[in-house]
């Protein structure tokens, strides 16, 4: 399938697939939708000194490195994973620009290491932050109780409605620690249902700019 790159809303770019006019983060803002989803409502709403994370997809790696940056502010010890199917190019990778956007050189050899470091395989990227990615399909995930947060951004039910069904919910369920949480951008009825179903206890939230609402699930004991 074709991809270009796109400018968002606030200035920051991301991945639009042609074919299905679907993009990896919204066009309204790629950086807004991500500090908004996933560290404001996700990473900064827990209070564990230590978090164990995964991510459901890695894609541009953005969610990772605002992650990074946020672990580094807050001296929080972070255990990440990000699961990946498709992987961007290196070229994708430097026109997205993101270390430039956020203004976080700091950062930049970290980032570029997530991409190119080894499939299966942990490394340190700082003192504070840990990274393993995975290249496999959602529905291979087979985790029990090893994570106390999912950032699940994976393509919209719109064109993959097969990623936000009870199936892939109940794998998100079993893999999260007790009390954990499972943020998302989506806010369809039809998602929320299949998260109530596998036993989650799900809250909308005021959504990203150009979005009303978005979900946030909790996994609670029996």
């Amino acid at each position: 399938m074709i991809r270009k790159i796109i400018t968002t809303g606030d200035g920051s770019k991301t991945i639009q697939i042609e074919d299905w006019n679907e993009q990896y983060h919204s066009i309204h803002g790629a950086v807004n939708e991500a500090y908004h989803v996933f560290i404001d409502k996700g990473f900064s709403y827990l209070a564990n000194e230590a978090i164990s994370i995964l991510e459901i997809g890695f894609g541009t790696g953005l969610n990772a490195l605002i992650t990074l940056i946020e672990a580094e502010k807050s001296n929080r010890q972070v255990d990440y994973t990000g699961i990946e199917a498709y992987p961007i190019t290196n070229e994708e990778i430097t026109q997205l620009d993101y270390i430039e956007t956020l203004k976080a050189s700091p950062f930049k050899e970290a980032f570029f290491e997530m991409h190119k470091s080894d499939w299966e395989s942990k490394i340190e990227l700082t003192s504070y932050f840990s990274f393993n990615k995975q290249k496999k399909n959602f529905q291979e995930i087979s985790d029990r109780n090893l994570y106390d947060l999912i950032y699940f951004d994976a393509f919209g039910a719109r064109v993959q409605p097969e990623l936000w069904t009870e199936i892939i919910f109940d794998k998100m369920y079993n893999a999260l620690t007790e009390n954990g949480i499972l943020v998302t951008y989506s806010a369809k009825g039809s998602v929320r249902r299949a998260m109530q179903a596998v036993g989650f206890v799900v809250e909308r939230l005021p959504g990203p700019p150009g979005k009303r609402e978005m979900l946030r699930a909790l996994k609670v004991s029996g």
